[in-house]
């Protein structure tokens, strides 16, 4: 009887029943998406115009290889953030708080693939930018008055700041990822000129003093080019020696990824499409 007045009832209220579970089903669902969101991993790219130019859309015919970074991952697995920034050294992407930007989000499990040195050559007060560091990989500081920012300030070495990068991602249980500049356009010889004996240097001491990966994409680049020869080259670099255009951005992020895929760092290559 119970059972015959239970089949009665529910063909009498199936749409309510039905409107039940699939409320149940949506919260159910939606549960999950932010539970998603939320426990993904994140890889963050911080850098300089080389990483992302300008606002990250090509114009001037200028893109970073960052831009193209996302398209070689499952982002249905891990989220790409491309926080680089045109005109910044390793310096000003801390001192205009950028960088702690970051750190209030950056968690267990995450990523940060760093690459700064372009910019870091300048002088170190100068009244246009004021964003150059001292050179290597010491402990050397200097104080200085800041004209953009008005103030005094202790400017550091580029090692100084890379470290800052590393030690810092590593206390919050991520993984540091130091490469070193792109080259630009500059050729000796039919050989790209390199940044041996400064920051591609430096770059490298820093991510050994630091137990960490590195990727040295100032030299496998400039292979890379060497054997495409100087004419072929000059295409990827149509306003300037420095910024690449949309194809050569894309063949930097593909020998990023490639590298990337050697060194697995952290089960990195498991999140690739």
């Amino acid at each position: 009887m119970t059972g015959a007045l239970t089949v009665e009832y529910m063909i009498k209220n199936k749409m309510k029943i039905w409107r039940y579970f699939l409320l149940l089903l949506l919260a159910s669902c939606a549960t999950a998406k932010l539970l998603t969101e939320d426990e993904k991993p994140v890889f963050y790219i911080i850098g300089d115009s080389t990483v992302r130019n300008g606002d990250g859309t090509g114009s001037n015919q200028q893109w970073g290889w960052g831009s193209f970074i996302a398209d070689y991952f499952d982002t249905s697995k891990i989220s790409v953030r491309n926080h680089a920034i045109g005109g910044r050294s390793s310096r000003t992407f801390i001192t205009e708080g950028r960088w702690d930007k970051i750190m209030a989000t950056l968690k267990k499990g995450d990523y940060v693939i760093m690459q700064f040195g372009h910019n870091d050559g300048g002088a170190l007060d100068d009244t246009a930018r004021a964003r150059g560091t001292i050179k290597g990989i010491g402990d050397e500081s200097k104080e200085i008055y800041n004209p953009i920012t008005k103030k005094n300030e202790v400017v550091y070495t580029y090692g100084y700041y890379m470290r800052k990068y590393i030690k810092e991602t590593k206390s919050k249980g991520a993984i540091a990822i130091v490469c070193s500049p792109v080259p630009r356009d500059n050729w000796k010889d039919r050989k790209v000129n390199r940044s041996e004996g400064s920051y591609a240097t430096w770059a490298a001491e820093t991510a050994k003093g630091e137990g960490v990966y590195f990727i040295d994409l100032n030299d496998i680049i400039a292979r890379r080019y060497e054997t495409m020869g100087e004419q072929a080259v000059k295409k990827f670099f149509p306003v300037d020696h420095t910024h690449t255009n949309l194809e050569g951005a894309r063949l930097n992020a593909e020998i990023v990824v490639a590298e990337l895929n050697k060194l697995k760092p952290g089960g990195l290559s498991k999140y690739f499409r």
